[in-house]
């Protein structure tokens, strides 16, 4: 976390927005409050100019209404202007949110850093738009790269570009689809990537749940991306693939939770001297299991294993098997040494230890 100065020293949670706001700059304002509110980090935009990004050939992923004749127009539909784009980030950093914004042009970079963020998102089908990759890593501005759609090849290129400028480089695993069903989440790649990279490494989540964040954070993720919706039965492509603001404020609140416990291990022989007055009282002690006179050979149909833990441990109870009662024990009443006839060693000294 040392390069990446304006983090907290805890795992990153990015809440993206993306398309959800659907073109509407309220909507999209809306968004950084119920963000903030949730508990996040971070809120996450794409930057989209489709003039510098598109054609208006560009296929359409998945046409989910007629709204837009082309995937070009919705691109267009979804564009800000560099004062928009202003007001949003000045309004994330007055909601304690980190700003960040997914550039897919130079002239989105160019924007971008007209209006300050403290970092770099490259989306998946960036990774080898290694001009644009040049171009971020040359401001020394740390560039988190999400690996959706890359081979080893083309994320090995994109991280020596981004070193060469001497920028901190981190990387998301992710999978390119909408929801994301979990064969495809590639937990274990999380550990794949600190281990070939040795950088911050995460996970963009487009599964649209929580299962996939929280496994992420328990598996030492450094940040974790979500998309973020107001609810499922909002309009736009990346609805399915996101979790609602209620759901936001469930996962981070689990990742917490998750971090507290990963940074405080536990040493179970020092947390059971802690828990010794606990174990007298949710333990069992060997005990008569009907009234027995003095001079009773003890069978184990005698013995019965009861509450509380301060006599005699069950783990015992084979040798105090034949043992003789020095004077009558009524039903329930827990057995002490005191209670028995001495017999030869060794075996009177194991049941003084199982009474001491």
């Amino acid at each position: 976390m040392s390069n990446f100065p304006f983090l907290p020293n805890r795992c990153l949670i990015i809440a993206e927005v993306a398309q959800n706001h659907d073109g509407s700059l309220g909507t999209a304002h809306a968004y950084i409050d119920a963000i903030a509110k949730a508990g996040a980090d971070a809120v996450k935009f794409q930057t989209h100019i489709a003039a510098a990004e598109s054609t208006p050939s560009e296929p359409w992923r998945v046409k989910f209404r007629s709204q837009d004749a082309t995937r070009y127009d919705y691109w267009k539909r979804m564009e800000f202007t560099e004062q928009q784009w202003q007001e949003l980030a000045d309004h994330a950093c007055q909601s304690g949110l980190i700003f960040l914004s997914s550039a897919f042009s130079l002239a989105a970079v160019q924007l971008l850093e007209r209006v300050g963020v403290p970092a770099w998102k490259v989306g998946a089908g960036e990774i080898t738009y290694l001009p644009m990759i040049e171009r971020m890593a040359r401001t020394g501005k740390p560039v988190l790269l999400s690996s959706g759609m890359s081979s080893w090849k083309e994320l090995d290129e994109a991280v020596a570009m981004v070193r060469r400028y001497d920028a901190p480089v981190g990387i998301f695993q992710c999978t390119t689809a909408y929801p994301c069903p979990p064969e495809k989440i590639g937990l274990n790649v999380i550990s794949e990537i600190r281990e070939r990279y040795r950088c911050m490494v995460g996970l963009s989540d487009h599964s649209g749940t929580l299962y996939a964040g929280l496994a992420a954070a328990a598996l030492g993720a450094d940040m974790i991306e979500v998309h973020v919706t107001f609810s499922r039965e909002c309009f736009g492509p990346d609805v399915p693939a996101s979790l609602t603001t209620a759901e936001l404020t469930q996962l981070v609140d689990g990742v917490n939770f998750i971090q507290k416990a990963l940074a405080n291990p536990v040493d179970k022989e020092i947390m059971a001297n802690e828990l010794i007055e606990l174990r007298s009282i949710f333990g069992k002690s060997i005990v008569a299991a009907r009234d027995l006179p003095a001079g009773w050979q003890l069978r184990e149909t005698d013995l019965a294993m009861k509450k509380p833990g301060t006599g005699i441990s069950p783990s015992w109870l084979k040798d105090l098997v034949n043992r003789t009662l020095r004077r009558p024990i009524t039903a329930n009443t827990l057995l002490s040494e005191d209670d028995l006839e001495e017999v030869t060693q060794p075996v009177a000294e194991t049941v003084l230890k199982a009474s001491s």
